[in-house]
């Protein structure tokens, strides 16, 4: 009986098309957990501070910063991406801030949740990122 590409194979092996959709969600998750990150960064910082100007160079001057940061070495296209561990730690500062802000702004479980999401979703990514082992691959060498 033939299986359908979405469906496990006999091996237990997803088809790629399935594959590829979890791909797709997981990298849409991603881009909303930067977009909350950039969302709670303004928002601690229109609350920091003391008054008007501060909370306006704090509220927009701390996400733009971010972004600037992100789209030299965080971005899928940056001008300069530095190697992974390097990426990881701009992603780190970015989305970790971004929890932290939240964790600023009286809202701890909230911010323990973001972080947690933030760290499984970047786990899942990579793990997308690298290309399968083959049969033959990750077996000991003379045996």
């Amino acid at each position: 009986m033939p299986t359908s590409p979405e469906s496990p194979t006999p091996s237990g092996r997803v088809g790629v098309p399935v594959v590829r959709l979890w791909y797709g969600v997981n990298e849409l998750l991603a881009f909303l957990l930067e977009l909350a990150a950039l969302a709670c960064l303004g928002w601690w910082g229109f609350a920091a501070g003391d008054g008007v100007g501060r909370h306006v160079l704090l509220g927009v001057g701390i996400p733009l910063l971010a972004v600037v940061v992100w789209g030299l070495f965080a971005a899928p296209r940056a001008r300069w991406r530095p190697p992974l561990p390097g990426v990881l730690a701009v992603k780190a500062a970015v989305l970790g801030g971004g929890a932290a802000a939240l964790y600023g702004v009286g809202h701890p479980v909230a911010a323990v949740a973001m972080a947690v999401v933030v760290v499984v979703n970047t786990a899942v990514a990579e793990l997308f990122r690298r290309p399968p082992a083959t049969s033959g691959e990750g077996r000991a060498a003379g045996g």
